[in-house]
């Protein structure tokens, strides 16, 4: 039985000389590596790479690190996503691994997202920040069980794609890295979902195009507007960073141009 693949996000060389190479390492790494499936992408920002899938982000992070360290590889590499299941209002059914391919949003009836049923396992002194952290990921809480008098297993069914970014980092910090996490992918469920495009001088970047939950979209899209600030060199002209829902801009930031002090 093949391995599904959880999480999913693109590589890309920094010099696209390196694509041949990069294909050549990955099927390398492959062979020694099941888990790990890949194919072609291109993205009008970032060129000619491959969309690769993975068993979660600790799995993504050492097939990166390889590559880098094993086969001396330049990449560069999008946020992770999951799969998403798109009805849409012609009642077709759409599989959606990238949210480049997200349809546009009057089009859409329904999206599915995948949840995981996961396992905590805590000293019982650190139950309430996980419960607190767990909450903050739209987890639906399911049970406890004391292994012990001081052990504790927390079950919660949770989005997926809550959890590939930052929340095995913050559970590991709210518990002083006391705390196991294990999960299993159950079923899909219904979520209210948008895609946030990130505007570049009024240019949708497909590379930083994320799905995400509408409750969180603000939060996280004035969040990206920020780094972009700071990352982005200035020019001799302005430079507008935006967040937008559609055609809806929820979130500003501008790169000021040089002036001219004469």
């Amino acid at each position: 039985k093949p391995i599904k693949p959880m999480v999913f996000s693109g590589m890309y060389p920094i010099d696209s000389k390196d694509y041949d190479d990069l294909r050549q390492s990955l099927e390398k790494l492959q062979l020694n590596d099941g888990a790990l499936s890949f194919e072609p992408n291109t993205s009008t920002a970032l060129g000619f790479g491959f969309r690769c899938g993975f068993l979660g982000p600790l799995h993504m992070e050492i097939v990166q690190e390889r590559l880098e360290r094993e086969f001396d590889m330049n990449l560069i590499t999008t946020s992770p996503n999951v799969s998403y299941f798109v009805i849409t209002k012609k009642g077709e059914d759409i599989q959606i691994n990238n949210p480049t391919d997200m349809p546009e949003s009057g089009d859409i009836e329904s999206i599915f997202e995948p949840y995981i049923k996961g396992e905590i396992i805590v000293p019982s002194e650190y139950i309430g920040g996980i419960m607190k952290l767990c909450n903050s990921k739209r987890a639906i809480y399911l049970s406890t069980n004391y292994l012990s008098k001081d052990k504790a297993q927390l079950y919660y069914k949770m989005p997926l794609g809550e959890i590939i970014y930052d929340f095995f980092e913050k559970l590991k910090s709210v518990s002083s890295g006391y705390a196991s996490f294990d999960y299993d992918l159950i079923d899909t469920q219904l979520g209210d979902l948008v895609k946030l495009d990130i505007r570049l001088a009024g240019e949708v970047v497909d590379a930083l195009s994320i799905i995400i939950h509408r409750n969180n979209a603000y939060k996280q899209g004035a969040s990206l507007c920020k780094k972009l600030k700071k990352e982005i060199h200035r020019q001799q002209f302005v430079i507008p960073i935006q967040a937008s829902i559609g055609s809806k801009i929820i979130s500003r930031e501008t790169v000021q141009a040089f002036r001219k002090n004469v």
